[in-house]
C-alpha cells in the first residue's frame, strides 16, 4: 500500500472511530461547562450502546435505536443529576458508581444478545461529487455515517450557543462562579439539571453509533474505556466544543494505529497508547498545565448550596 492510500485509510478510519468520542465530549463539556463532574460517562455509553443494538434488531430501525439510546443516557444521566444537585451528593463518587451499574447493568441485560451480527445496521455515506475530490474526498466524504457529519455540525452550534448567546452565558455564570449567576437570576439548579441530562444524551447516541454503525454487534464492554479518554478529551479541550473535533479524532486515529501497526510494533504496546495519551493530558492538568487549570469552570466538582460563601 502506498503512502497515499495508508493516509486515506488512516484518516478516514480515524474519523469513524472517533465519533462516539466526538458526541461523549460534547456532552461533557457541557455538564462540566454548569460546574458538574459526570465520570459516569462510561456507563452512560455502555447502556446506549446495548439499547441502540436491542431496539434496532427489535424493530430494524437504527434510527429509533439511536433515539432509544438517547433517552437512556439522558435518563442515567438525569438519576446523576438528582444525586449530585439536588442531594449534593459528591460528584466523583456519583459518577464512579453510574459508570459501574452501567456497565454490569448492560452485562446482565446483553447476555442474551451476545455475539449476534445486527440485521439493519446504519448505512455508511457517499456523498457525491465532495467524494471526488483528490484525496480529500476518500478521507472525508466516502463511507462515512450520518453521525460524523451531524457530530462535526453540532460542536459549531454548541460553540456558537456557549460563546455566543445568553444561554451560553447563564451556562458558563453557573459553572464559574454560581453564588453570582443566581444573585443575577439564572436558575441554577435548572441549568446544571439541563447540562447535566444534555451530556448523558449525546453520551448514549455515542455509545449508540458504536453498535448499530462502527461494530454492528453487541459484545460486553464493548466501550473499552472510551468513557474514560472522554473525560480525558474534554481537558484535552480545554472545554472548548471546536477543540473536541480535532481531538476526538487525534485520539480516533490513535485507536485506528493500534491495529495498522502491529506489524513493527508490540500490540501490546501499542493498545496502550490512546490511553498513556489520556493519562498524560490527566497529568499535564494537575502538574504544570496552567493553561488548562485557567481554561477549568471555576466552580467544577463543587456543589452549590444557596446563601453559602
Amino acid at each position: 500500500m502506498d503512502i497515499a492510500s495508508w493516509l486515506i485509510s488512516t484518516v478516514s478510519r480515524a474519523l469513524a472511530f472517533g465519533v462516539p468520542l466526538l458526541w461523549g465530549t460534547l456532552g461533557e463539556i457541557y455538564a462540566e461547562r454548569a460546574g458538574v463532574v459526570n465520570l459516569g460517562v462510561e456507563g452512560m455509553m455502555i447502556l446506549g450502546a446495548f439499547t441502540a443494538f436491542a431496539v434496532t434488531q427489535s424493530t430494524g430501525n437504527p434510527g429509533l435505536g439511536l433515539l432509544c439510546a438517547a433517552g437512556i443516557g439522558a435518563l442515567a444521566a438525569l438519576f446523576h443529576a438528582f444525586l449530585t444537585v439536588t442531594l449534593r451528593a459528591n460528584q466523583y463518587v456519583s459518577g464512579l458508581a453510574l459508570s459501574m451499574f452501567g456497565l454490569g447493568l448492560a452485562g446482565l441485560l446483553g447476555r442474551g444478545w451476545e455475539g449476534k451480527p445486527l440485521g439493519t445496521p446504519l448505512p455508511s455515506l457517499t456523498i457525491p461529487g465532495l467524494s471526488r475530490i483528490p484525496v480529500l474526498g476518500p478521507m472525508l466524504f466516502q463511507d462515512q455515517t450520518i453521525l460524523t457529519y451531524i457530530g462535526i455540525f453540532l460542536a459549531f452550534v454548541l460553540w456558537l450557543l456557549l460563546f455566543r448567546t445568553r444561554w451560553g452565558v447563564a451556562i458558563r455564570s453557573v459553572g464559574e462562579s454560581p453564588g453570582t449567576a443566581d444573585a443575577l437570576g439564572i436558575n441554577v439548579t435548572l441549568v446544571r439539571y439541563l447540562c447535566v441530562v444534555f451530556g448523558g444524551l449525546l453520551a448514549g447516541v455515542g455509545g449508540g453509533y458504536l453498535s448499530v454503525a462502527y461494530r454492528p454487534s453487541w459484545t460486553e464492554g464493548m466501550t473499552a474505556g472510551m468513557g474514560w479518554i472522554v473525560i480525558a478529551l474534554t481537558i484535552f479541550a480545554a472545554w472548548d466544543p471546536l477543540q473536541a473535533i480535532w481531538g476526538a479524532f487525534f485520539f480516533g486515529a490513535l485507536y485506528h494505529l493500534s491495529y495498522r501497526l502491529q506489524a513493527f510494533i508490540s500490540p501490546e504496546l501499542l493498545k496502550l497508547m490512546p490511553y498513556l495519551f489520556a493519562i498524560v493530558v490527566l497529568a499535564l492538568s494537575g502538574f504544570g498545565g496552567r493553561r488548562i487549570r485557567r481554561r477549568a469552570p471555576g466552580a467544577l466538582g463543587l456543589p452549590y448550596v444557596r446563601g453559602e460563601r
